[in-house]
């Protein structure tokens, strides 16, 4: 069982736990840690997308953030967000390699296999430039079925027009663009 911990609006433990199964039934806020992978290549920027493998408890099939997470209970965000860059893509990076591109706050509602998910997040959301052929990931098939680059402006179309399966928000695309001066 995935125990979270219950927090306020800037992602801070109030001191309660809740699972994860309970956050989701009941939209309980919790913490989860996003990583977008970036690389330079043909004069564009690119973002690693991941499709979410078909058994994921919410949006499955669809393209994803290169790597998210929750936020198991007691632990914090830059200690997740690389714990799930190697489990998910195989991918050991340094905490100062991570570039934070700010907290992200928000609140959705849909049903996924046939149950109702309710989901409240605080999420940080963090870039790492990393020039590496799909090939060369490790992938954690239970959670990721593929990956994928995409040039970051038909990204950005891909989510505004609704071109393709996807949990991207532009939000969190915009956010990014902090961190494309970094190298």
């Amino acid at each position: 069982m995935e125990w979270l911990d219950i927090v306020d609006e800037n992602g801070m433990p109030t001191g309660k736990q809740v699972t994860r199964t309970q956050a989701h039934a009941e939209g309980i806020r919790h913490r989860t840690s996003h990583v977008w992978l970036l690389r330079r290549k043909n004069n564009a920027i690119q973002l690693l997308l991941q499709k979410r493998s078909a058994d994921k408890d919410s949006n499955p099939g669809c393209y994803d953030i290169s790597s998210a997470g929750h936020i198991p209970a007691g632990s914090d965000f830059l200690t997740s967000a690389l714990r799930e860059l190697q489990e998910e893509l195989g991918v050991v990076a340094d905490k100062n390699d991570l570039i934070d591109c700010g907290l992200r706050r928000f609140h959705y509602q849909s049903v996924f296999h046939g149950k109702p998910f309710s989901d409240c997040q605080v999420s940080r959301v963090y870039a790492l430039w990393l020039d590496r052929d799909e090939s060369d990931f490790t992938l954690q098939t239970e959670e990721v079925e593929s990956v994928r680059w995409m040039n970051y402006e038909d990204c950005v179309e891909m989510v505004r027009e609704n071109l393709a399966p996807h949990c991207i928000r532009l939000e969190e695309l915009q956010m990014l663009q902090r961190a494309f001066t970094s190298k």
